[in-house]
């Protein structure tokens, strides 16, 4: 089976559609112009703003004039994410889907069903002539997932609606009122060269094969972190013998859980097959810590030596600052059950233009403790003589547990499929903890078909939940 045979087929044909197209974070010119293309075509009212976000308005259907207006929100970048080995060009390519049972994925590559379904959805609605609704909105914004970049420059004055669904959210039956809001800083490591010691034997150890993930979602559920795997295994051994670095790298997205790290170093000749048992040693310890963990690997491959290793002051300073930095759970939510407080993630680290960059994302449902976790952050990394930054950041949203969306949506959901649903906050971002900033008196809900093992090449959509979402979607729309 393709995607083009999957039901509902105006959702499926618009998200074939959507995946044709490259739309990474920050580069959504394409994207863009086919929407702002796709609703011209319909005739209906369409704006793009300054930062290239797109809305989209369609009059309400003959006799629902007088019913209450409604934005539908997504947004149009994906997370790109491949798999070692896999050749894709995220800049060029379409992405490959593979119906594989209940489940679409896609080869070697994140999918983008987050939060290409959302669009999807909405362009079925534009383009449907039998849904009945009120006046409807679609708002579709730019580079979420770099940093909630669209949702930042919305104009206070430019939507119409009291009532926003946004369309993001990703388990079937499980609806969000309440975001986490968060945080970025970077720490920048600028580490003198020096010629590579004599004697010395070089490596490069790789982590590969972990699950990674969505630093919000899949924060709490034990996963390893390939830099924090590999900074470990370095202290240790650096504790042990001199042990110089010549390259690191791991990770991508500050949003994402690394999956993949390595470093090159070299040792003292002698100590080439000590280091080989202590790996072993190590495996075997992270396979017990993470059991879930089926497919991490590590190895150790023999290299050639290169003419210059970062000094062993350098070298010292930044294992120790990625050991040091924390990541994972930080506080659990003592109002809402498994739902974590504060977390933060060691995201990645790069070398760009001759330093060393390492990325991290902080999250908390509590402004306070977002400061205080990036200011620990930011104080592991200070004290290690490296130059740190914060982004402007985002906020939360609180939930509103008298909104008359979240008890229609939660009514109609059970009515519909005889199934009770969860409502409550979920510990990701959302957009739309910035829109209720320009727009206080906003009633807001998310909800969205199950996706899981976003923001990684694990992502999925459960295709018979994408079914239920629609038939919700349609109603919802028909009966607010």
């Amino acid at each position: 089976m393709t995607i083009e045979e999957l039901e509902p087929k105006e959702l499926w044909s618009q998200f074939k559609k959507i995946c044709d197209i490259p739309h990474p974070s920050g580069k959504e010119e394409q994207i863009g112009k086919f929407l702002q293309e796709f609703g011209q075509s319909l005739g209906l009212h369409t704006e793009v703003d300054e930062v290239g976000n797109v809305l989209i308005r369609k009059p309400a259907s003959k006799g629902r004039e007088n019913a209450p207006s409604v934005v539908l929100q997504a947004h149009m970048d994906m997370v790109c994410e491949k798999n070692a080995g896999t050749n894709h060009n995220f800049d060029t390519d379409p992405i490959k889907t593979i119906v594989d049972g209940d489940w679409l994925k896609a080869e070697g590559t994140t999918l983008g069903a987050d939060d290409g379904i959302g669009v999807a959805a909405m362009l079925a609605v534009l383009s449907s002539k039998t849904i009945q609704h009120g006046p409807i909105e679609c708002l579709i914004t730019v580079d979420e997932e770099r940093g909630l970049t669209g949702a930042q420059h919305v104009k206070a004055n430019w939507i119409q609606s009291q009532t926003l669904i946004n369309l993001d959210s990703e388990e079937d039956g499980r609806f969000c009122i309440g975001c986490a809001g968060g945080i970025d800083t970077v720490a920048t490591f600028d580490i003198a060269k020096t010629q590579a010691p004599q004697g010395t034997f070089f490596l490069n150890i790789n982590v590969k094969g972990l699950q990674g993930g969505h630093s919000g979602d899949d924060i709490n559920k034990g996963r390893g972190n390939a830099i924090k795997i590999l900074s470990r295994f370095l202290w240790n051994e650096n504790k042990k013998f001199p042990l110089y670095i010549a390259e690191i790298a791991g990770g991508n997205l500050h949003n994402a859980i690394p999956r993949e790290a390595h470093a090159q170093v070299c040792i003292p000749w002698e100590k080439k097959e000590e280091i080989r048992v202590d790996l072993n040693h190590y495996i075997a310890t992270i396979e017990s810590e993470y059991p879930t963990e089926k497919e991490f690997n590590m190895d150790i491959e023999s290299m050639e030596a290169t003419e210059t290793v970062f000094d062993k002051v350098g070298t010292d300073k930044l294992i120790t600052a990625l050991y040091a930095c924390p990541h994972g759970v930080i506080e659990m939510s003592k109002e809402l059950e498994n739902l974590p407080e504060t977390s933060t993630n060691l995201a990645s680290i790069k070398n760009i233009d001759g330093k060393i960059v390492v990325a991290t994302s902080q999250r908390s449902s509590v402004n306070s403790k977002k400061h205080d976790i990036k200011d620990r952050v930011e104080a592991v990394f200070s004290l290690t003589g490296a130059q740190v930054k914060h982004s402007d950041g985002y906020p939360g949203w609180k939930p509103n547990m008298n909104s008359k969306i979240k008890q229609l949506v939660a009514d109609s959901y059970e009515k519909l499929f005889g199934e009770k649903p969860s409502v409550g906050a979920i510990h990701a971002g959302l957009e739309c903890g910035l829109i209720v900033e320009k727009y206080p008196n906003m009633d807001m809900i998310s909800i969205g078909p199950t996706i899981i093992g976003n923001h990684s090449p694990a992502e999925r959509c459960e295709i018979s939940t994408v079914q239920k979402h629609w038939k919700h979607l349609v109603y919802i729309l028909e009966n607010i």
